[in-house]
């Protein structure tokens, strides 16, 4: 699994002209999942993105956590994510789970950071052409892989 978190004071999804899930001070998270991802990956990013400390003290220092500013998250699916751009100018997202597997590891993903955050989970719709909203915080944007845990 491959996750981008971007620290946003808010975001928002719209989905043909809905808001789908908005969120104010939080983490924009685009989710991207592979066929060779597991449980054991998606138990890792979820406690890693709960447990990530990059909002800012009373000293300005990133020390904080999502729940120690009360804050939300907004989980996208983004398959390209896992885009492959070595070979021509078209990129190949072959290493993308098909939704077959994609959609229920979606769900539990959503279902994790719940549970570990205690508050719901705002999101996207799978598969949708999603228009995505936000405001950057610092900016503050990082890539986890479950596959690069150094």
């Amino acid at each position: 699994m491959r996750a981008v978190l971007q620290r946003v004071s808010e975001a928002s999804c719209r989905v043909d002209d809905k808001t789908t899930g908005e969120i104010k001070t939080g983490f924009l998270v685009l989710l991207g999942i592979e066929e060779a991802d597991t449980d054991d990956d998606l138990n890792w990013l979820a406690n890693k993105i709960a447990a990530m400390r990059v909002f800012s003290d009373e000293n300005g220092l990133m020390n904080k956590a999502l729940a120690d500013v009360d804050g939300n998250i907004l989980l996208i699916s983004q398959f390209t994510l896992f885009a492959q751009t070595k070979k021509g100018n078209r990129p190949s997202f072959i290493r993308a789970a098909k939704p077959d597997k994609a959609i229920p590891l979606y769900k539990q993903m959503i279902i994790a950071l719940q549970n570990l955050t205690g508050k719901k989970i705002a999101t996207g719709i799978f598969g949708a052409d999603m228009k995505i909203s936000l405001v950057n915080d610092g900016p503050v944007t990082i890539i986890m892989d479950t596959k690069i845990r150094e």
